[in-house]
């Protein structure tokens, strides 16, 4: 089953293929990135790969409109996490995800296996996802804050290890890291409290 991590932006603009082109070649001298599907201008799809052609990723980019994929997705999106814990973050996941305008989906293919392949997917979806006003999703995990703390439980029963959370008090976030696999730590986070042997800090966004 294909896997995807996404950034869900409000905003309707998007960079060109060629600044995205140049941005991978500048960073990340050993990939590319070729148009798919779409015109340079309105890319619909592209191919980050390898100069050996091995392929790293497939990006598409879905409107939100009346209508579309990217509708779709959202009304997935809000059904699938209609029981999501804690109760704060899915409330202000449900309101985000009603304002969002484009949905950048990157499909993980065998080329993302590698460290550099992976390092190149990171960098490209980062830079999507710092122009502001998005959030990040990733199958199996769930969806993050503006800062990129996960605020919603989506996890596997078995997952372990540290993780950089969030829960929303009193109107703004309170970050932290936990042990995904600490029964006491997932059960506080559940609750939408930090977990009481961890400090956690302000973020900037409520």
């Amino acid at each position: 089953m294909a896997y995807y991590t996404r950034v869900l932006s409000k905003d309707e603009e998007f960079p060109s293929f060629d600044e995205l082109e140049q941005f991978v070649r500048a960073e990340h001298p050993q990939f590319k990135l070729t148009l798919e599907e779409g015109a340079e201008e309105e890319w619909e799809s592209l191919l980050l790969s390898g100069n050996d052609d091995v392929e790293v990723a497939v990006i598409e980019r879905n409107p939100v409109s009346e209508g579309s994929i990217g509708e779709d997705d959202i009304a997935e999106f809000i059904e699938d996490t209609q029981d999501a814990k804690p109760e704060a973050g899915k409330a202000w996941l449900h309101e985000f995800l009603a304002s969002v305008k484009t949905i950048y989906a990157f499909q993980h293919l065998q080329g993302n296996e590698f460290e550099e392949g992976s390092s190149a997917l990171h960098a490209l979806r980062t830079k999507l996802w710092e122009r502001g006003d998005a959030i990040l999703q990733a199958d199996g995990e769930g969806f993050t804050n503006e800062e990129g703390f996960h605020i919603v439980w989506q996890f596997s029963d078995s997952v372990s290890g540290p993780w950089n959370m969030a829960v929303q008090q009193d109107g703004v976030w309170r970050q932290f890291t936990m042990d995904l696999g600490d029964p006491d730590h997932r059960a506080a986070f559940l609750e939408g409290s930090v977990p009481d042997d961890l400090t956690s800090t302000i973020g900037s966004g409520s």
